[in-house]
């Protein structure tokens, strides 16, 4: 297997936190560039409501701003053992932003958190990494929080 590209969206959470830890390793054991991406969720998109406020325009932005910091945090924090790490935030739905972004980048793997949501919490909630797993073109490691 071949892995020049890997792929570690992560929406700030514990679970994507411990995931991290795996997405640096396998991409400095391949020499692989890490791209690190949050995807902040677009109520527009999801609803099919148009809500044309000026509040939820400068919300976005604020939110935007926000993941940018983090990222660029976390790729710092990571730098001593990946080399080439390139961070990115889309607004829109995640799992299809996550979808979109593999042939711009020609990702090899993805690798992400499974936050292990059951019953009442999926349904309400869903679950990107499961939509992610269905219907990407490439293989995804998906990593669970011990217990």
């Amino acid at each position: 297997m071949i892995v020049k590209n890997i792929l570690f969206p992560t929406d700030f959470s514990a679970g994507a936190s411990h995931a991290l830890s795996y997405a640096v390793d396998l991409a400095k054991t391949y020499g692989a560039k890490l791209y690190v991406m949050n995807v902040i969720h677009d109520i527009d998109m999801s609803s099919n409501m148009h809500i044309p406020h000026r509040s939820v325009d400068i919300m976005y932005s604020e939110f935007e701003a926000s993941a940018k910091k983090a990222l660029e945090k976390l790729c710092i924090s990571v730098q001593d053992e990946c080399k080439t790490t390139e961070s990115i935030v889309l607004r829109g739905i995640p799992y299809e932003e996550i979808l979109k972004y593999i042939p711009v980048k020609d990702i090899d793997l993805i690798i992400m958190a499974t936050h292990g949501r059951k019953g009442l919490d999926r349904v309400l909630f869903g679950s990107t990494t499961e939509r992610v797993v269905r219907n990407s073109s490439c293989p995804v490691l998906t990593i669970r929080m011990p217990a």
